[in-house]
């Protein structure tokens, strides 16, 4: 066997007792030491070929293959000593080697190389009809939680960091409060695996991430009301909840306060919702001024109301707001609703249009009354208008390999184009002062009791005196797919007038943006244009572009001139032997609910706003919140005063505050003495030093992308971080914090485009703290406070 499999193939949990686990390879004996050799020889011959250099990385294992890992060096062990004994015979010289150490060969051959530029490997293919772009919408809850559970580790963390730095007398357990962190943060890294995130586990082990993560989430949660709570020195007259509002839990009528905290180092100005059992609400801030918010009908729920809070909140800072039921004054707008009866799309096409706007101060929205479809949306900055129209579809997968290729977790392997799911659309309009919801309900035909789909569109409209940029120019949308038929993959289709030549433009690691032409196969063209969309995705023309931000990861693809579409959610069940041998179905019948943020513009306008939205999409404010007791309807006197800090951590709006966390691990800043103890049982779990912070700071913008935002940014260090405490030292590491920058050696390799050009390497952090960051730059450090 070329797999080189002498451990076999793991069963976990219960090994087989005679220790002979399935599809074994031989063991390496005299009698077929020359076989294995020649086998071997063979086949790092035949990919040397792919190599520019002599030396050949040769990959040996796959998946679970060393959970003996003796087996495995004791059988390779004979066979690397017999080929480098007759290496002259077989002209080849074998070595145990790390990925370093194989660049470290190539490096030392001193060649000059061309530069691959902006492309990746995408996608995946590893015959005709398996492109790997099925995984990239896999389990689209489970990628939906990881991110927001990702989101409240960096909430959690940058929160507790400031309470050990400005409250060093506080009364919670710093060492409890770390664990409840590390729970969170392991099961935020845990769920990262290869077959986790990507949705192509097993059902049991999707449940085992999916309880880690909420147990996690809980904890943090948890924590963080505790710390509200101490930095009040509140007296628990009604128990702060440790879990943020679920739309649809309709709370009884008492005045309710609600704590917003900001996890991003920049002011935001957004809404949070609240569900309310009432239309009757006033929302106070901790001064008792009245706070700009609107109660409407909820979607999930007959009996309850979404109530929206237009916060304003600094970097890293919380707010607190009162909810009160109606106590004379009227302070939360009634949104109204006007239904419009449900559209037969079968017919529509004989009859005039019947035109509706919807309109805030950045867009209008043209609405088609005969098909309660969205027509166009107009830019009303620039008065350019772009025809605009949504449909959802679904592909037809085969679910029989007698039949053809089969889609399952990985693989995406459609029958035929796309077919539209809907031939009535039903609308509702929600209206009001802040606020414009307009929703539209997907039926399968004219007289469906229930819907199939959903799309919930939010425009936002901001009073004077708050800064709306950023709101007003979001169009918020929100599905619902699913429950979906077995062996149906469904998405969501975008087609405009752009003339895009269908280019798409996508990240693939919510960092940088790649470009994304369309290409013709001879077989499966569909499954091989389809691209991951960690968070962002974009269409354009000369003048103006679509920009689709998300709060999880999609596939997502341009068919079509003027055209993307999304994929939101699979379900799917084949006979494929490996699938069934490992349970790796997808017979996912759960609703999705994902978030999707259009920003339309041109491209100047866009580049300025998509970096902070995307982020603002990510770290949405986390809420948490407690009942009053009916003898104090006002906070308590602590709770009252104004909360915002008067030094909150800010940075420029090009950068982003990526990591603000005490790390758990007592980590040497030597890294080769760290190395040392582990090699020789020497590391003991000491106590985290709590006057050490993590930092890091990233550049958001690529050279280029905009006039001002992609300059690099000096920073001053001591100064931003004076809210937390007096900065004593700081110590600049590497990307993942282990290595001190100044041991590193950087290689510099020669390129035939830019024979002269270096990538900077910002070593320097002057005596004064201030640091420059360059575009696409992260710099990491070690911040030691003065211990108070």
């Amino acid at each position: 066997r070329s797999g080189f499999f002498w451990n076999g193939f793991a069963t976990f949990p219960d090994p087989p007792k005679d220790g002979v686990y399935p599809n074994m390879s031989l063991p390496v004996t005299d009698a077929n030491l020359h076989l294995y050799a020649q086998t071997m020889v063979a086949n790092i011959k035949e990919r040397a070929a792919w190599f520019r250099t002599g030396d050949v990385l040769w990959p040996w294992g796959c998946d679970k293959q060393f959970f003996n890992a003796s087996v495995q060096y004791s059988n390779m062990d004979l066979l690397v000593d017999y080929i480098n004994k007759h290496s002259a015979e077989f002209g080849v010289t074998v070595q145990y080697a790390t990925v370093s150490d194989y660049f470290q060969a190539v490096y030392s051959r001193n060649l000059t190389w061309e530069i691959r530029d902006s492309q990746d490997f995408l996608p995946y293919s590893t015959e005709p009809f398996q492109a790997w772009t099925g995984f990239y919408t896999s389990r689209s809850t489970l990628k939906g939680i990881a991110r927001r559970a990702s989101s409240l580790l960096h909430a959690g963390e940058s929160f507790f960091t400031q309470y050990v730095q400005k409250h060093p007398e506080g009364s919670i357990c710093k060492c409890k409060a770390l664990k409840q962190l590390q729970s969170l943060r392991w099961a935020v890294s845990e769920v990262q695996h290869h077959d986790g995130i990507t949705g192509t586990e097993s059902p049991k082990v999707k449940d085992m991430y999916m309880n880690n993560l909420m147990y996690g989430m809980f904890n943090v949660k948890k924590l963080m009301a505790s710390i509200i709570f101490d930095i009040n020195n509140a007296k628990k007259n009604g128990e702060v909840y440790s879990s943020v509002y679920t739309k649809g839990s309709g709370k009884p009528d008492v005045d309710l306060y609600v704590v917003v905290y900001n996890p991003l180092a920049w002011n935001i100005t957004t809404f949070v919702t609240v569900s309310v059992s009432s239309e009757a609400m006033s929302v106070y801030d901790e001064l008792g001024h009245s706070v700009p918010a609107q109660v409407q009908s909820s979607v999930e729920s007959q009996s309850t109301y979404d109530l929206y809070i237009l916060v304003a909140i600094s970097g890293l800072s919380y707010r607190k707001y009162s909810i009160k039921p109606l106590d004379g004054k009227q302070s939360a707008f009634i949104g109204s609703s006007i239904k419009y009866k449900r559209r037969d799309l079968t017919g529509a096409g004989q009859q005039s249009q019947r035109l509706f706007p919807v309109v805030n101060s950045c867009y209008q929205i043209v609405f088609d009354q005969n098909t309660n479809l969205m027509h166009s949306i107009t830019d009303r900055e620039t008065n350019q208008t772009v025809q605009f129209t949504q449909e959802f579809l679904e592909y037809h997968v085969n679910g029989d390999t007698k039949k053809g290729p089969v889609s399952d977790n990985y693989l995406f392997a459609p029958n035929a184009s796309a077919v539209p799911v809907s031939k009535a659309v039903g609308l509702e309009v929600m209206s009001g002062s802040l606020m414009t919801e307009i929703r539209q309900y997907f039926y399968s035909n004219i007289t469906s009791q229930d819907y199939i789909y959903a799309v919930y569109n939010r425009l936002y409209s901001v009073p004077e005196g708050y800064d709306g940029k950023l709101l007003c120019r979001r169009i918020e949308q929100e599905y619902s797919a699913g429950p979906l038929e077995l062996n149906r993959e469904a998405v969501l289709r975008t087609s405009t007038n752009l003339n895009t030549r269908q280019l798409l433009y996508t990240d693939n690691n919510g960092y940088q943006m790649q470009k994304r032409p369309f290409k013709a196969y001879v077989n499966n063209t569909v499954a091989r244009n389809y691209y991951p969309m960690v968070q962002t995705a974009y269409i354009e023309d000369d003048t103006t572009r679509l920009m689709l931000l998300a709060e999880r990861a999609h596939g997502v693809s341009s068919l079509g001139n003027g055209q993307v579409e999304v994929m939101l959610h699979r379900r799917l069940w084949n006979n494929l032997q490996y699938d069934l041998n490992n349970n790796l179905t997808l017979n996912d019948s759960s609703v999705v609910r994902p978030v999707i943020w259009l920003i339309l513009g041109t491209k100047a306008v866009t580049n300025t706003l998509y970096r902070t939205s995307g982020l603002a999409l990510e770290h949405r404010p986390v809420v948490m919140f407690g009942a009053l007791s009916g003898d104090k309807p006002k906070l308590p006197r602590r709770l009252q005063q104004n909360s915002v800090p008067d030094l909150p951590v800010t940075v420029p709006p090009n950068l982003h505050l990526q990591t603000l966390s005490i790390p758990g691990w007592r980590y040497s800043s030597n890294h080769a003495e760290q190395v040392h103890s582990i090699h020789t049982g020497e590391q003991k779990q000491g106590d985290a030093d709590f006057s050490r912070v993590l930092l890091r700071i990233r550049h958001l913008y690529e050279v280029g992308e905009d006039p001002v935002l992609s300059q690099p940014v000096m920073v001053d260090l001591k100064s931003l971080l004076k809210g937390l405490g007096s900065v004593m030292a700081v110590e600049e590491r590497s990307l993942t914090g282990t290595w001190d920058v100044n041991t590193l050696e950087r290689w510099k390799w020669k390129t035939a485009q830019y024979p002269g050009k270096r990538f900077f390497n910002s070593k320097e952090t002057s005596e004064d703290f201030i640091v420059t960051v360059h575009p696409k730059e992260i710099r990491t450090f070690f911040v030691y406070f003065q211990v108070q």
